[in-house]
């Protein structure tokens, strides 16, 4: 996927610790479950992490995070839309960075934009979209 072989997925919560009064950890830590006992396959996941010790070895190394995905995290899967709709637009705005959006697992990908977006990263989730779609294809074969 992207030209990854087993991409890196950094389930986010507001923590880095199971927590059963927090439902984005449990779903978390069942994601990570079913990556282990192959259910879930071609990807690693890990999780739940907090932004930072997803992104960031130093802050994993720094919680004491001993997950193989921690700090090296290719792929952030947030649990909820407005998790999303903030850190893309924290990305896009704030830090200028090139963004493109998507959500998989449905029938086809579905191109995800702000009407704020520039036109290149409107036209990146389009060709995003495309890719996902021909590579979801492929895999049903």
């Amino acid at each position: 996927l992207l030209g990854y072989d087993s991409p890196k997925v950094g389930c986010l919560c507001a923590v880095e610790s199971v927590n059963p009064a927090m439902p984005a950890t449990v779903d978390a830590a069942e994601l990570v479950r079913r990556n282990r006992t192959g259910e879930i396959s071609g990807c690693q996941v890990g999780g739940p992490f907090a932004l930072d010790n997803a992104l960031f070895p130093e802050a994993a190394a720094l919680k004491g995070v001993d997950d193989p995905v921690a700090g090296k995290s290719d792929i952030l899967l947030v649990p909820f839309i407005e998790v999303g709709n903030a850190l893309y637009k924290s990305l896009a705005f704030l830090q200028g960075l090139p963004v493109a959006g998507a959500i998989i697992g449905a029938k086809a990908p579905v191109i995800i934009s702000s009407r704020a977006d520039s036109e290149e990263s409107k036209l990146r989730s389009i060709v995003l979209s495309l890719y996902l779609a021909k590579k979801q294809k492929e895999l049903l074969r």
